[in-house]
């Protein structure tokens, strides 16, 4: 099966949510937390907005994406400021221990095997590095997965994903469920039907469809986005022993013990 990475990614350009640009931006705000005189590597960069965030903030960064053709967003907007090559987080192209963080956004449900990803995270970080991931809450009762997927990580899930290669990892929530508009929340029960019937879009045009009736105006995702572009919100700590209901979106931070 041919897989079209372009029709579920976040390209810069396209027409999305104002909730989308809040979360990307809020990511990469966490991210930088963990980042600031790194050298960092992110795999599965899509178009690559937060790049230039984090070069701001970072020793070094280098970044790529499995898919060719979505590569050509982020080198046509960075030029030559980003290091970019194409290259599959399950075999990353660089030494042991050349890193300090490595980063995997919104990506992890589509490696076919997570687990060759996180020893390959623990080969190329030094030790006490870590590995930043950001990832759809697959216990929400709404939770609609990408039809390109293998498998999704819960909080319980991914803490024992991490805990089998010798890292540690702290959990947090972002984007609380019970605080997004009251479109939304009155149309969850639906929008659960129809994950249930098959029947949610899956092109590009249905899916603007179906944003604009749960969100209302949409706007242009930015091709790199800045300090103050979006209002940053702490995320939530969870506990990682127990499945979160609250947050549309979990972050990891796992961190390498071995030596």
């Amino acid at each position: 099966m041919t897989v079209d990475y372009q029709s579920v990614t976040e390209l810069f350009g396209e027409e999305v949510s104002t909730e989308q640009v809040d979360r990307i931006c809020n990511r990469y705000y966490w991210a930088g937390t963990y980042c600031r005189g790194k050298d960092v590597l992110e795999a599965a960069c899509g178009s690559g907005q937060g790049l230039g965030y984090l070069a701001g903030l970072a020793r070094s960064i280098r970044a790529g994406d499995y898919a060719f053709d979505i590569l050509r967003y982020p080198k046509s907007h960075y030029g030559p400021r980003i290091s970019l090559q194409q290259f599959d987080a399950q075999r990353i192209p660089f030494r042991d221990h050349s890193f300090d963080v490595v980063i995997l956004f919104e990506a992890i449900y589509y490696l076919p095997d997570a687990d060759i990803f996180v020893e390959e995270c623990r080969r190329v970080l030094r030790r006490g590095g870590r590995v930043l991931v950001a990832t759809a809450n697959k216990d929400l009762f709404d939770f609609n997965p990408s039809p390109y997927s293998h498998r999704y990580y819960g909080v319980v899930e991914m803490n024992e994903l991490f805990a089998r290669h010798g890292f540690a990892s702290e959990f947090f929530g972002n984007t609380p469920v019970d605080a997004v508009g009251c479109r939304q929340r009155f149309l969850r029960p639906a929008k659960k039907i129809a994950v249930d019937l098959g029947i949610i879009p899956k092109t590009s045009q249905g899916k603007k469809i179906l944003k604009r009736l749960l969100f209302g105006r949409l706007v242009r995702m930015p091709a790199e986005i800045e300090e103050g572009m979006a209002r940053y919100v702490e995320p939530a700590r969870l506990s990682p022993s127990m499945a979160d209901k609250n947050h549309k979106v979990i972050y990891c931070a796992a961190t390498n013990e071995g030596k």
